[in-house]
């Protein structure tokens, strides 16, 4: 299953407002240029269009995905089937490593979106960059096919 790159988004201090990007260097062991510095294996954080709009639909409301605070935005992707497996974003490849839990601060954007986001991974996946390079808003997603290799 092959999509697309529709957001792009940076967050230079914890907490801090999201800076929109269309296009970011992605560095290993980093994540993306300018972003609030994260684990190695936490290093870009993804979530699907889809199951953002699926989750606002639920909920009634109607936040712009970066309210999720994820810095790369996917539409096409089954991103749940991803766990596992690796994630090319145009050049760039991910190892998916994880999901990304929603916490607390997903309340404070609209009342009981932590809840929504919890079931079927609505909240995104999380990984740790294999290929650095450059991403921009429009390019190819894709999964790739079996696990990563193990480092």
């Amino acid at each position: 299953m092959s999509g697309k790159i529709t957001g792009l988004f940076i967050y230079p201090e914890e907490g801090g407002a999201p800076v929109a990007r269309t296009a970011a260097r992605v560095l290993a062991g980093r994540g993306l240029e300018g972003d609030q510095r994260r684990t190695a294996h936490r290093a870009v954080t993804v979530l699907s269009l889809e199951q953002w709009q699926e989750t606002m639909a639920a909920l009634g409301a109607d936040l712009p995905p970066q309210a999720r605070r994820a810095n790369v935005i996917v539409s096409g992707v089954d991103l749940p089937s991803s766990l596992g497996k690796q994630l090319r974003l145009g050049d760039v490849v991910l190892e998916i490593v994880g999901e990304t839990r929603p916490c607390h601060v997903m309340d404070d954007a609209h009342a009981g979106l932590k809840d929504a986001l919890a079931p079927g991974l609505r909240a995104g996946v999380h990984g740790r960059v294999v290929t650095e390079g450059d991403i921009r808003v429009g390019d190819a997603v894709e999964i790739e096919a079996g696990a990563t290799a193990q480092s």
